[in-house]
């Protein structure tokens, strides 16, 4: 995924169309500073990338068409234009790659390998 816009990296730029944004915002919200658009910003990409994520991960599981969830924001919509910048990265599992087959493989663990030592939990009876 790359950012469309030519002057996405351009620190200036980016600040000078805060600060227009800012002059759009004060009005309906007189407090308002850049790091309140900044986190505005970033809790509206959020919220729309969580729902993305709930109608994608409901396609994949293969559920019928009525069951695919519909998106409850009504700004979903707008922004849309999201989908092209954003996408899911890749992880690396923190998981050994090897995992026991059997119950038995689990269980051969040899005891007093535990970090954790065993507690006596105390008695509520007297």
């Amino acid at each position: 995924m790359k950012v469309k816009h030519p002057h996405y990296n351009h620190k200036q730029k980016r600040q000078t169309a805060l600060e227009k944004l800012l002059e759009l915002v004060k009005p309906v919200v007189p407090t308002a500073t850049i790091l309140y658009l900044k986190a505005k910003i970033g809790g509206l990409r959020s919220t729309y990338l969580r729902e993305r994520k709930k109608v994608t991960d409901s396609q994949i599981s293969g559920a019928a068409a009525d069951d695919v969830y519909v998106p409850r924001l009504w700004y979903y919509e707008r922004l849309r234009f999201l989908s092209d910048q954003t996408g899911v990265r890749e992880s690396l599992s923190t998981l050994p790659s090897t995992l026991p087959f059997t119950p038995a493989e689990a269980s051969d663990v040899q005891p007093g390998t535990s970090s954790q030592e065993e507690v006596e939990e105390p008695s509520l009876s007297q």
